[in-house]
């Protein structure tokens, strides 16, 4: 699963330009599938979260503007039961379009720009309604 990521193990695979080497990850689950068999190679590294990911390219300032519009455009937020509810559909997104456009040898830029790019994207939408 993708609980976590041991930080010796990723911190020691890679430089400011590489994703983890994933040589080692026996344990991850079996890319989904279509009804044609094919398989798609979505799969990031074992124990990899959003936040690993965010913390990691550096995007939490721009994705909290991003979350800041969500919740301008609410209404704003009475308890955190009403932050969750409007915070966690953006950071489900963000995890799909991650897990459809990651590939194995996904260098940390190209990830920061696939971030970076989903997020300008979305405060676009955003401020067009």
């Amino acid at each position: 699963m993708y609980a976590y990521l041991a930080a010796d193990r990723f911190y020691g695979s890679m430089d400011e330009n590489t994703m983890p080497d994933q040589s080692n990850d026996n344990n991850q689950e079996t890319p989904p599938g279509d009804d044609t068999g094919n398989t798609v190679s979505c799969v990031v590294p074992q124990g990899m979260t959003l936040e690993n990911i965010i913390d990691l390219t550096g995007e939490l300032e721009h994705l909290n503007e991003l979350i800041e519009l969500h919740l301008d455009k609410s209404g704003g937020f009475t308890c955190t039961e009403a932050y969750f509810s409007t915070v966690q559909p953006v950071l489900d997104l963000l995890e799909v379009e991650i897990r459809i456009r990651y590939r194995p040898d996904m260098t940390l830029r190209e990830l920061k720009l696939l971030v970076q790019d989903w997020v300008d994207k979305e405060i676009a939408e955003c401020k067009k309604q």
